[in-house]
């Protein structure tokens, strides 16, 4: 998290970073880059710790594959007529390959 926090305050910054403790790690900075104050990447990485924990339902949302979504979208409308003729297009593009590679 150190490195992304640099990151987030000098998105140019070349650093090495050895060790995973802010309060121990060495902080090398390469090739010119200014070095960062050690209490404002400590305040960064609040600021990304609260952006992670706040994006925790994207990490926990898990879709089926948009192959299983087609599937289950073919198959409700196939199951329901009043539904074949607002999804026309889609129904009978996805019924004529079923019907020309069936599954056995």
């Amino acid at each position: 998290m150190i490195i992304e926090a640099i990151h987030k305050i000098n998105p140019n910054a070349k650093v090495v970073i050895r060790g995973n403790d802010i309060n121990t790690c060495e902080i090398e900075w390469l090739e010119g880059t200014t070095p960062i104050p050690v209490a404002d990447i400590e305040a960064k990485m609040v600021e990304v710790q609260a952006d992670y924990d706040a994006k925790q339902y994207q990490r926990d949302r898990v879709y089926p594959s948009i192959g299983d979504q087609l599937d289950m979208l073919w198959h409700s409308i196939d199951q329901n007529p009043a539904l074949k003729s607002q999804y026309f297009d889609f129904y009978e593009a996805i019924k004529a390959v079923k019907v020309k590679h069936p599954k056995s």
